[in-house]
């Protein structure tokens, strides 16, 4: 597979198999992604792979807080929070695109609720990694972190692995700390689910559009 169709065949994954990736395999994928560039080779990113039991208890552990309405501990800013216009309006579309293929409608906020909560269940992946780095970082390194966790979703995605990266699994970060091996001194940016996806399953439809490329391109010649 060349990069090309890696970019263009990928797609989050929200329903997984219930079998674990071999150890060597998961090993080799961050084996490859660790080759990805950062600025002034600072490679600011940890990772903390979480499975088995560790991965259930975690769970239970982070869905329990979401159940009782605690509010999300975050130790760096939301992208959400920072979003308006037409950002804003394809968060939004992006949201009613993934209830409408599941049948969810606005008013039914018991079915929202609970597709939300499929954040905190991992989608019912084996697996799910963290994605940490210093808090004395900036928005640069938070740079390198994307193209760090992009570079992973495409080995992933050449590997025949399903990913999903959730900025959600950003919202709970003391009970992934009790479980998880994060550095003391850095933050948690997001997470990332994965395993064998289930071709089974209805949720894996979902897929969301692209702007047209004169949208945001321009060349100067």
């Amino acid at each position: 597979m060349n990069v090309s169709d890696a970019v263009s065949s990928r797609y989050s994954v929200r329903g997984y198999l219930p079998e674990p990736l071999p150890d060597e395999l998961i090993t080799e994928i961050f084996d490859i992604a660790r080759l990805a560039p950062s600025n002034t080779n600072c490679q600011p990113w940890h990772v903390a792979v979480v499975s088995g039991d560790p991965r259930i208890r975690l769970e239970a552990a982070i869905c329990a807080l979401a159940d009782e309405g605690v509010p999300p501990n975050r130790e760096f800013p939301a992208a959400k929070d920072a979003l308006t216009g037409v950002y804003l309006e394809r968060r939004r579309a992006c949201g009613w695109g993934y209830y409408g293929t599941m049948g969810v409608t606005r008013e039914d906020r018991e079915g929202r609720a609970a597709l939300a909560r499929k954040n905190f269940e991992f989608f019912g992946a084996p697996h799910v990694a963290f994605f940490s780095m210093p808090r004395s970082m900036d928005r640069s390194n938070a740079f390198d972190m994307g193209i760090f966790l992009q570079t992973v979703m495409l080995v992933m995605q050449e590997k025949g692995v399903g990913c999903i990266a959730q900025g959600a699994l950003a919202s709970y970060p003391d009970p992934v700390r009790e479980i998880a091996d994060i550095p003391e001194e850095n933050g948690i940016l997001f997470g990332l689910s994965f395993g064998w996806e289930d071709k089974e399953a209805h949720i894996n439809t979902v897929r969301m559009p692209r702007e047209p490329l004169e949208t945001f391109f321009s060349h100067t010649s």
